[in-house]
């Protein structure tokens, strides 16, 4: 049988000892975590052992010797580390050996308990590791493939999780170097020192008042949210319906998330408070930004001045689209009467719409610059913001766009009726279905009438209907820009690209092994590397839920409703009546 060795990198020179680490029996292997030095006392080794087994939940155990013969020369070195075995008895028992000035490498799993005529002694394959790597990084299981099962996976993956498993677990160990005064001497990654940062000590000091703090705050604002005069009609049909709502009530969440003193529970959790943290951090400095951009050189006032001339530009191109559709549009024959009466129908409420916007003109500049501070919640209520102001300026189009639809879906659903009388078939509303039905000469002349002037009706109805469509899918696609900015920013996991980008091994997929030595006679030594997680799937795993509780319709859908005159967003809420 062959036994798999995980030996630590930064062990590699360090003095002879005995060999501390997690046997894995379903995998065969021995992962060593560390190597405890000469002198020591026995019971001394035993007591730290069960002290890190302790905190650790992990079975730390003596595996073996190590022997470095850099400047021992004497033999009974060797005769020494055997006698170990029968101290720290264990199954099987290694012994790893490096040769003074040279690269080979003696590796031994002698089985004690043997029974004669069976060999005592297996082969041992060492695979080396960078303890530290392996100790920071996050192994990420491999993406299910068609042909397995959810809870099927390759007994490699779960000797790798093991193995990364083993090291993250057994942080209790790798706590004291070289400059301790303690009673054993240890070889591992931070022997020569444990390593931190006075910034990270101190940033971790004021956390947690910081964080006591400002949940506090927004468990006051929480509370505070509920009350009934904020839950008066019509304020939660409006706030229902403003993205700048939306968007407030998603980062109120994200932030009691951030700031909640519970700690997280697993490295998942902790990605995700760490990603929505620099999520927030990131949107607020680009408000800031564009916050500082808005009030230098008076912008505010050349955006206040240049909103009028604009808003009456759209004006007077619309009442030019309507005075052409109440002609003769490319030459189509339309209904005079009907033509006349919805055209000038419109025109009213284009001159309605001139009249509020005038009104409004000496306090725009004033709302932009209250909407300008808007800017320092971050550039996503910015954004947000933005899109609501582009709905109400667009109002009446979408007056226009619901007022061409109703006529229009009442012509469809008139005609699909009246389509039906005359074959005989009527619409059972209680089973929901189409049933036979006889009628008699009176209603099938009524019927013949009201069909023949909705066909004559439909054409001036549906170019109307056409008209104000697309301008409505015109700002439809324009807010839906909008709103893609913004759930961009909030479910982008900004940290764990960044955490990809800088540090490689922390996110890893797996590993891979290079060979060092192959030889005959001689040990087989790999060493471990990772491989780092791709940026898709970095993206697809730790991707924040953002608030889209826009219904995503597909094209199908979309023209189905374009079809027979049916409302499309943004006033369909998910799980909502249409209004």
């Amino acid at each position: 049988m062959v036994l798999k060795a995980f030996f630590p990198t930064c062990c590699t020179s360090a003095d002879s000892g005995l060999l501390v680490g997690r046997w894995v029996p379903e995998q065969s292997s021995a992962v060593v975590l560390a190597v405890v030095h000469f002198p020591f006392i026995p019971v001394q080794v035993k007591e730290l052992l069960a002290q890190v087994q302790q905190a650790s939940q992990v079975g730390v155990a003596v595996l073996g010797t190590w022997c470095h013969r850099r400047q021992e020369p004497e033999e009974g070195l060797g005769r020494f580390l055997e006698g170990l075995g029968v101290i720290f008895f264990h199954e099987p028992w290694l012994q790893l050996c490096r040769e003074r000035g040279s690269t080979f490498w003696s590796c031994k799993a002698i089985q004690q308990s043997t029974p004669p005529g069976v060999p005592s002694e297996d082969q041992v394959m060492l695979v080396f590791y960078d303890q530290r790597q392996v100790l920071l990084s996050q192994l990420h299981p491999p993406a299910a493939l068609p042909d397995h099962q959810a809870g099927d996976a390759p007994a490699s993956a779960g000797g790798l999780a093991a193995v990364f498993d083993t090291v993250a677990r057994s942080k209790a160990l790798f706590s004291s170097d070289r400059f301790d005064e303690g009673p054993v001497r240890l070889s591992h990654w931070q022997s020569e020192g444990v390593e931190a940062s006075v910034l990270v000590e101190l940033a971790k000091q004021a956390a947690g008042p910081a964080c006591l703090l400002l949940s506090f705050l927004l468990s006051l604002l929480s509370a505070v949210a509920p009350c009934r005069l904020f839950r008066l009609w019509p304020l939660p049909f409006i706030c229902s319906k403003l993205s700048t709502c939306e968007q407030v009530r998603h980062r109120l969440g994200q932030l009691s998330l951030v700031f909640s003193t519970q700690k997280a529970e697993n490295p998942t959790q902790l990605m995700r408070k760490a990603n929505v943290l620099v999520s927030v951090l990131l949107d607020v400095a680009l408000g800031l930004a564009l916050l500082t951009w808005l009030h230098g050189k008076d912008r505010i006032g050349q955006l206040a001045d240049a909103l009028i001339p604009v808003a009456d530009r759209v004006a007077e191109e619309l009442q030019h689209l309507l005075q052409w559709l109440m002609g003769a549009p490319a030459g189509l024959k339309m209904n005079r009467a009907l033509d006349q009466v919805l055209g000038r129908f419109f025109l009213y409420h284009i001159h309605l719409w001139i009249s509020y916007i005038h009104l409004m003109s000496p306090f725009i500049e004033r709302i932009l610059w209250h909407v300008g501070l808007s800017a320092c919640l971050g550039l996503t209520v910015a954004v947000s913001l933005l899109s609501d102001i582009i709905a109400l300026l667009t109002f009446h189009i979408y007056c226009f766009y619901v007022y061409g639809a109703r006529l229009y879906c009442l012509k469809i659903y008139g005609l699909s009726s009246l389509w039906r009388l005359f074959r005989g078939k009527k619409w059972n509303v209680l089973r929901q279905r189409v049933d036979s039905c006889s009628y008699d000469l009176d209603q099938l002349f009524i019927g013949t009438l009201l069909f023949t002037i909705l066909v004559f009706l439909l054409p001036t109805t549906a170019l109307y209907y056409l008209v104000f469509t697309l301008l409505r899918l015109l700002v439809v696609a324009v807010q839906g820009l909008l709103h893609l900015l913004v759930d961009l920013v909030n479910s982008l996991p900004l940290y764990s690209v960044g955490l990809r980008l800088c540090r490689p091994y922390r996110l890893a997929a797996g590993v891979k092994f290079r060979v060092l030595e192959h030889e005959a006679g001689k040990p087989l030594r790999l060493l471990m590397q990772i491989n780092p997680l791709p940026y898709s799937r970095v993206v697809r795993t730790y991707r924040l839920p953002s608030r889209g509780c826009r219904p995503k319709l597909s094209w199908s859908s979309l023209c189905r409703k374009l079809f027979f005159g049916e409302l499309i967003y943004p006033w369909r809420q998910k799980g909502g009546k249409q209004d």
